[in-house]
C-alpha cells in the first residue's frame, strides 16, 4: 500500500471522476508466518471492504513461479476520489501500520485505470 498522501477532491477532473480505479498489490509474507497468522492477516484485509467506496475485492494466491510473490489483493473503486478516501481512511492507515508493515516482506503495488 502506499504512503499517506492527501488529495483535494477539487483537483480531480470531471473526467477522472468517472474512471474506475483498479488497485492491486502483490506480496510475500515474512518468513516464519504460520497458516493461522496468514489467515488472521486475510481476515483483517477483508474487513477493509467495509470502507465506503470499495466496489470489488478479491484475495488471490499466486499459481506461477515467474516471480517471488505469493498472494495478491485486487480492489476496484468508482473513481480516484473514492480510492483516495479509502487510502486515507483511518482503518486502512491502521491496517498498514499495525499489520501490513509487520507481516509483509516485500510487495508491488499498482493503481491503474482502463485506457479505453
Amino acid at each position: 500500500m502506499d504512503d499517506n498522501k492527501t488529495f483535494s477532491s477539487s483537483a480531480i477532473s470531471t473526467e477522472q471522476n468517472n474512471v474506475p480505479i483498479h488497485h492491486s498489490v502483490i506480496f510475500i509474507f515474512k518468513d516464519g508466518m504460520t497458516a493461522l497468522e496468514k489467515q488472521d492477516f486475510f481476515d483483517a484485509v477483508s474487513k477493509l471492504t467495509t470502507i465506503n467506496g470499495v466496489e470489488k475485492f478479491e484475495i488471490l494466491k499466486q499459481t506461477s513461479v515467474k516471480n517471488k510473490f505469493e498472494y495478491g489483493i485486487l480492489m476496484e473503486f468508482k473513481n480516484m476520489e473514492a480510492y483516495q478516501y479509502y487510502n486515507n481512511h483511518p482503518d486502512h492507515v491502521a491496517f498498514v501500520q499495525n499489520i501490513w508493515l509487520k507481516q509483509v516482506e516485500d510487495f508491488l503495488e499498482i493503481d491503474y485505470e482502463a485506457m479505453g
